[in-house]
């Protein structure tokens, strides 16, 4: 496989596994440094020897995003670690399912820290050395890319809050587009639909149950098909801005 991505550094935040860390063992595939940022300080190293034993290169950087010190600064380490930031990959995300009159506030709270805050810490952080890179890179552009969900484009009881939060993570990726695409930084979205992650783990007792019988019969994504989306997206010439991709398991039918 041709290195297209060779001489490049990409940041990809959540990892520590799932979307996160396919996408980073396939960037480092196609030649680029890759920076593995999350909070599971061990399973990012164990990422990162996965990535060293395959011929690439990896940085660990362990961070909490929703604090913005922390994002700024795990930015900023990448950078100074390799004079240059290319590409930037924001996976970190979390998911609260439920009614809204039974949910938590704190759930609630916790998505809107994730999915919405600490991509905005993380993207106001690298916006400037991505516009940098796309004056300075061979390839002559540079990448951003959100990865949102099914969840941004269709709207169903029991995921309001998920809901807000995709759907603001869409528009803020089509506004960023245009601010920024005529100065060769891309902004995209990949909006994948069920994939077989840790995500669903993470949800309350009750309904958790009711989501695995809802996706019981669907053959899910695996994380790797999602990577490969985003691997699509940044590896075009620089004549090429892939806007969106919404990617869904072939049974679903939401």
């Amino acid at each position: 496989m041709t290195a297209r991505l060779k001489n490049t550094v990409a940041l990809v935040t959540g990892a520590s596994s799932g979307i996160g860390e396919a996408t980073a063992r396939s960037l480092a595939a196609e030649g680029a440094v890759v920076a593995v940022l999350g909070r599971r300080h061990g399973r990012l190293e164990a990422l990162a020897d996965r990535v060293r034993a395959d011929g690439g290169t990896a940085f660990v950087v362990a961070a909490d995003i929703t604090d913005r010190q922390q994002a700024a600064a795990a930015v900023e380490s990448v950078a100074a670690e390799f004079g240059r930031l290319d590409t930037v990959v924001n996976n970190a995300g979390v998911m609260g399912v439920g009614q809204a009159v039974d949910s938590p506030l704190e759930e609630w709270d916790r998505m809107l820290e994730v999915n919405v805050r600490g991509l905005l810490h993380v993207t106001h952080a690298a916006l400037p050395h991505l516009l940098r890179a796309a004056q300075d890179s061979p390839r002559g552009v540079a990448d951003l890319v959100n990865i949102s969900s099914t969840g941004g484009r269709v709207a169903r009881p029991g995921t309001a809050v998920y809901n807000l939060t995709k759907f603001g993570v869409n528009g803020f990726t089509e506004a960023l587009r245009q601010e920024v695409g005529h100065r060769r930084v891309r902004v995209s979205v990949v909006e994948p639909g069920t994939v077989d992650t840790e995500l669903s783990t993470h949800l309350r007792d009750g309904v958790r149950q009711a989501v695995e019988r809802q996706i019981g019969n669907v053959e899910l994504l695996r994380p790797e098909d999602v990577a490969d989306a985003v691997s699509y997206i940044v590896t075009r010439d620089r004549r090429v801005a892939v806007n969106e991709i919404l990617v869904r398991a072939a049974e679903q039918t939401w």
